[in-house]
């Protein structure tokens, strides 16, 4: 009864484009990408991110968040790279009850670029920030304080990740004051670092298999990336999950 209950709800939210056929899956849409770029459409509006977070990287997110598993599903952060070290681009984002949790500045990579990130690389010793979806781990106490690990998920692109010790840390560079009299924040050995009375409670938010996603409207990453480049990997069981997820 559930079942058909949920197939209902989506058929009703569904523009009238969309088709469904006889099969063992719950719903097999015409066309699943759009389908879940309908959907985020809606999320976007509920949680009121307009003028505040890049629907087009927020919408790559929960895209890519359909095909990944991980222990945390609730909990998306966002990195927007399209935006200058001054200005906050590292958000937060509680999916399930649909808010903005934090909304903070963060660095890039030395040779990324100066107050914007430009370029980027998976390769050790590039001090280049990296695109793409990572899982976030385990925290622990490193030279630059309290760490949380992240493991890139994206072969050739941020599998490197662990090898490179990318990991979100606290950093004294990362402030206003910094940006006020050099023009951008100071940057990092490629890791996304943040301002460190921000840091310790952002980490506790996201730690332990939540999803993390760096986006920079880079041709080049979207031409390799697996998880973005195909609606293939996005079930029905996932955009009914969407659905439901929205109409709570």
């Amino acid at each position: 009864m559930s079942a058909r209950i949920c197939l209902y709800l989506i058929l009703l939210f569904l523009p009238a484009n969309y088709t469904a056929t006889r099969s063992s899956s719950p719903l097999i849409l015409a066309d699943p990408t759009a389908a879940v770029s309908s959907l985020c459409r809606q999320l976007y509006a509920d949680m009121q991110l307009d003028n505040v977070v890049n629907y087009t990287a927020f919408e790559q997110a929960i895209t890519g968040a359909q095909a990944i598993e991980r222990h945390n599903k609730d909990i998306i952060t966002l990195i927007d790279f399209t935006k200058p070290s001054t200005e906050e681009r590292f958000y937060v984002l509680d999916i399930k009850h649909k808010k903005l949790l934090f909304s903070s500045l963060v660095s890039h990579g030395k040779n990324s670029g100066g107050n914007y990130a430009t370029s980027f690389s998976n390769k050790i010793n590039s001090y280049k920030s990296s695109l793409g979806f990572f899982v976030t781990e385990n925290t622990y106490q490193g030279k630059n304080g309290y760490s949380l690990v992240l493991d890139g998920l994206e072969k050739g692109i941020n599998d490197r990740a662990k090898e490179r010790a990318i990991v979100v840390h606290g950093a004294n560079y990362c402030h206003l004051s910094v940006a006020a009299s050099a023009g951008r924040l100071g940057r990092s050995f490629g890791c996304p670092a943040l301002p460190q009375s921000l840091a310790k409670p952002i980490i506790n938010t996201i730690k332990d298999g939540t999803l993390l996603y760096i986006y920079a409207n880079d041709k080049d990453y979207l031409s390799q990336s697996t998880i973005l480049s195909t609606g293939n990997s996005i079930s029905p069981n996932s955009i009914i999950a969407l659905n439901s997820l929205i109409r709570e």
